[in-house]
């Protein structure tokens, strides 16, 4: 079974042939809505939306834990995480997608592990490549048979929130390697490779980041929802090949 997470833009997964909802509780506390469950080309798909059904939950307020232990009780074969980005490098332009391959933490507060408490050993993992190889080469081979275009690699810098940086902000976080920038990569990227997830992430660029192409003065927020709803159209390509892939 393939485990789809939604961002901004992808609150519901429209293709999918929805059988049933369920809620999932965890020991540490409710996803953030019901799972879905269908078929996405005759093949079994979880849904979860990251921000729920409403898009009501801010990034620094979703609980990643309970999302990705729901998931993960589920024993997927993947999970793949499609996320809205802000665009530092000059080629992510809005409406690109790219597959980050790097990701730099600079979110504050969230709970970030499952392994927090005294009573078990300490656990550290191993955090060097922090997506699935496996799973970004599966999205890669479906954009190509979809004949969408995707960027292979990029390092995804996960923000706070819930307000959009400063023009500053971005270029430190352009000095520190980072080429795109989000506000839900982190703790989520960290806790997917603690539970052995195989997870990547799809990101879309809704718009150039603060002080960057057309937005050196500004970023027109009303702009950001036409490009996602464009962008989710290739999206929703790349997903129906990835399941059509033999061996997914």
């Amino acid at each position: 079974m393939l485990a789809i997470i939604g961002g901004s833009g992808l609150t519901q997964l429209s293709c999918l042939e929805i059988s049933n909802r369920q809620i999932i509780r965890t020991p540490y506390g409710e996803p953030s809505g019901p799972l879905t469950f269908g078929k996405l080309k005759n093949e079994d798909v979880v849904f979860l939306a990251r921000h729920g059904h409403g898009h009501t939950i801010p990034p620094h307020a979703v609980n990643y834990r309970a999302n990705l232990w729901a998931l993960h009780s589920l024993k997927p074969s993947h999970v793949i995480a499609v996320a809205s980005v802000g665009g530092i490098r000059s080629d992510l332009i809005p409406g690109r997608l790219v597959i980050p391959h790097q990701i730099i933490d600079y979110t504050h507060g969230r709970k970030f592990t499952y392994f927090d408490t005294t009573d078990q050993r300490v656990t550290h993992i191993d955090f060097t490549i922090p997506y699935c190889q496996q799973t970004r080469v599966l999205l890669l081979q479906a954009a190509t048979h979809a004949n969408e275009e995707i960027i292979d690699g990029g390092v995804y810098a996960a923000t706070q929130g819930p307000r959009l940086e400063t023009a500053a902000e971005i270029s430190r976080l352009e000095r520190d390697g980072a080429d795109m920038v989000g506000m839900t990569g982190m703790p989520e990227t960290a806790l997917a490779r603690e539970l052995g997830l195989n997870y990547a992430t799809l990101a879309v660029v809704a718009n150039y980041a603060a002080g960057r192409g057309t937005n050196v003065n500004g970023i027109p927020l009303r702009e950001i929802y036409a490009v996602l709803e464009r962008a989710m159209v290739s999206v929703r390509n790349i997903l129906e090949y990835v399941v059509s892939r033999d061996g997914y």
